[in-house]
C-alpha cells in the first residue's frame, strides 16, 4: 500500500473488455493471421456495455488507466476510439511494437510498476491468465465475462505475444 493522497486507479483492459473485437476474429483464424487487418479494424469495435458501464462508474471515486497488448503503433486509433465512445480520460499502456511476450507478463509487469507509487484498486480484463497472474500477485480483479472467450485470441494472447 502506499501512502500517495491522489485516487486509486482502476485498470481496464480494452479488447472484450471495453470493446468487443468479434467482427474482426476471422483475421486470426486465418493462416497465416492477418495482423495488420486485426488491428486495423479496432476502430470499428463497438463499445461493451457492461465495461463502459463499469468504467464510468469507476471513475466516480478512481482514476482510470488502461491497459491493453495492442502495440503501440495503435495509440491513436485506440485513443479516438475511447473518445469517441465516452470512456474517461487516463493514462494509456500498450505494449511495445516489436514486443511478444505474453500478456500476462507485459501487463503484471505495468501493474507491478503502478502500483510502487500509487494504490491499484483493481484490475479488469478477460484474459484469464492475466487475471490469474495479477490474483496471485496480490491485485484484486473484476473478470470481464461479458464477451464469449475467443480460442484464438487467447493462442494469439500467450503464445504469439500480439495483443
Amino acid at each position: 500500500m502506499t501512502t500517495d493522497s491522489r485516487r486509486p486507479l482502476a485498470v481496464f483492459d480494452l479488447d472484450n473488455t471495453l470493446a468487443g473485437t468479434a467482427h474482426r476474429q476471422r483475421f486470426l483464424e486465418a493462416r497465416p493471421r492477418d495482423w495488420d487487418a486485426f488491428f486495423a479494424a479496432a476502430p470499428h469495435d463497438p463499445p461493451i456495455p457492461q465495461g463502459v458501464a463499469l468504467a464510468l462508474e469507476s471513475a466516480g471515486e478512481c482514476e482510470i488507466v488502461y491497459l491493453t497488448g495492442r502495440p503501440e503503433r495503435c495509440r491513436r486509433d485506440t485513443l479516438e476510439w475511447l473518445a469517441a465512445h465516452g470512456l474517461p480520460e487516463g493514462p494509456l499502456h500498450m505494449r511495445r511494437n516489436g514486443d511478444r511476450r505474453p500478456a500476462r507478463h507485459t501487463k503484471l509487469e505495468v501493474l507491478r510498476r503502478l502500483a510502487r507509487t500509487r494504490e491499484v484498486r483493481m484490475l479488469v480484463d478477460d484474459d484469464d491468465l492475466v487475471c490469474e497472474d495479477a490474483e496471485r500477485a496480490g491485485f484484486r480483479v473484476v473478470r470481464a465475462r461479458w464477451t464469449a472467450p475467443s480460442g484464438e485470441l487467447r493462442a494469439a494472447q500467450e503464445g504469439e505475444g500480439r495483443t
